[in-house]
């Protein structure tokens, strides 16, 4: 079995984690348990090009369960848990090409290893296997039946990649399935970006300025969460209905422009490039710090920060690096990569066991339906949506209502009125 990772050693503690990342993710466990019995995926390869973390080995375990080959790699040189790649190695015969810091050289090589394996599916985190694919190694495509994106990032480049009718094969966005992007992107981010940020830096939040660039599924959780700990928060947008629903929701909304000399901490999650720039640096605070929690390092322009920064950065705290601009200290956590999964675990398990179910019935889905698909962009279906929420609901021990026959009658007739 090839595969290239940290420190096989390091196995008996990601089993560990991910068996307790397994016990929070009850929807995933149920579709497991059907997978092994069922087998939808045998004699499927997949390559998954996902966060390496102890909810993404469980979606791959249930791959597995479900008679899948499965090859993994990183989406990111920063997200991967490099005790998890090695329990996925050791424990379940998963290859993994995968190592925290790799460089971005490396980053490549890695998805390279896994296209060599010839895979019949894509699981893609940010769209950098499928873009591969289609550039560097389009004689593959015809070899791969379907795929599927995790992201908005990489959604926004499969919708492009299908308005230039550059898409070889169909791609299922789970990304915007609402079990996916109303919890994983809100609640999710808004979460695991402030741990990322505190445990980089051990700042309290209460009384800061926290400035979110904008203001979809994931900075509405942001803002909610960074105002939760009792800091003021501002938002930035270029979309008027965004931006009047931060206003209605209780937040400040300005230019960049404005916000840049007055917030203490600057977090970006807009999904497009160059957000902070060379003129927000030069008017910022003393001690102002930089987070992204975009998929890409883009977001802040650190060539420009780079630029105009006095002498060399520091790193003055693991993942927390200094720059001098007019005399004046700006601190970028994790190199402007991904905060959340740079500088701690990414998403809660129990939230991130909808988004992996999402990817696991939407491979299904996929497998049964691709030669009747177009190499398009597709939703999740509405069915998959809903019992995912009802397995959660199950998995969580709540109850809802159910519609009694006059009530479905009601709703099924236009006769009834005043």
């Amino acid at each position: 079995m090839e595969f290239d990772i940290a420190d096989p050693k390091l196995s008996g503690l990601g089993r560990q984690r991910i068996a307790w990342a397994d016990s929070n993710m009850g929807v995933l466990a149920s579709i497991k348990e059907r997978f092994a019995k069922e087998k939808p995926l045998d004699g499927i390869t997949v390559a998954a090009c996902l966060h390496i973390t102890t909810e993404t080995a469980n979606l791959l375990r249930t791959l597995k369960a479900g008679g899948a080959t499965v090859l993994a790699c990183a989406s990111n040189p920063l997200s991967t848990q490099d005790d998890v790649a090695a329990s996925l190695v050791e424990h379940e015969e998963i290859s993994v090409f995968a190592i925290k810091g790799e460089s971005s050289e490396v980053y490549y090589q890695h998805i390279d290893s896994v296209l060599d394996m010839m895979p019949q599916m894509t699981m893609d985190d940010g769209c950098d296997l499928v873009s591969r694919l289609h550039t560097l190694r389009s004689d593959q495509t015809s070899s791969v039946i379907a795929g599927t994106e995790e992201t908005t990032t990489g959604v926004i480049r499969l919708r492009a990649m299908e308005a230039e009718n550059a898409l070889r094969f169909p791609i299922v966005a789970v990304n915007d399935a609402d079990t996916k992007h109303m919890f994983d992107n809100r609640y999710g981010t808004g979460q695991s970006t402030l741990d990322g940020i505190i445990r980089a830096t051990n700042i309290l939040l209460a009384g800061k300025i926290f400035v979110v660039a904008g203001y979809g599924y994931c900075g509405k959780g942001l803002a909610s969460r960074a105002r939760g700990m009792g800091a003021q928060v501002i938002v930035t947008e270029i979309d008027p209905l965004r931006a009047l629903e931060a206003v209605m929701d209780g937040f400040r909304v300005e230019p960049m422009d404005q916000a840049a000399s007055e917030g203490d901490i600057f977090v970006t999650v807009t999904g497009n490039r160059d957000v902070l720039r060379s003129e927000h640096f030069k008017v910022m605070k003393d001690g102002a710090i930089l987070a992204n929690s975009g998929h890409f390092d883009i977001e802040i322009d650190l060539k420009s920060l780079s630029d105009i920064s006095e002498g060399n950065s520091n790193e003055i705290r693991p993942f927390v690096q200094e720059h001098r601009v007019g005399g004046k200290r700006i601190l970028v956590i994790a190199q402007g990569r991904l905060v959340n999964l740079a500088a701690a675990e990414g998403h809660p398990a129990s939230v991130m066991d909808m988004s992996f179910a999402n990817q696991a019935l939407a491979a299904e889905w996929v497998a049964k339906n691709a030669s009747n698909l177009k190499p398009k962009v597709y939703n999740v279906p509405a069915e998959i949506d809903r019992e995912i929420a009802r397995l959660k609901l199950e998995s969580i021990g709540t109850q809802i209502d159910r519609l009694t026959p006059a009530q479905e009658e009601y709703l099924a007739s236009w006769t009834t009125g005043t």
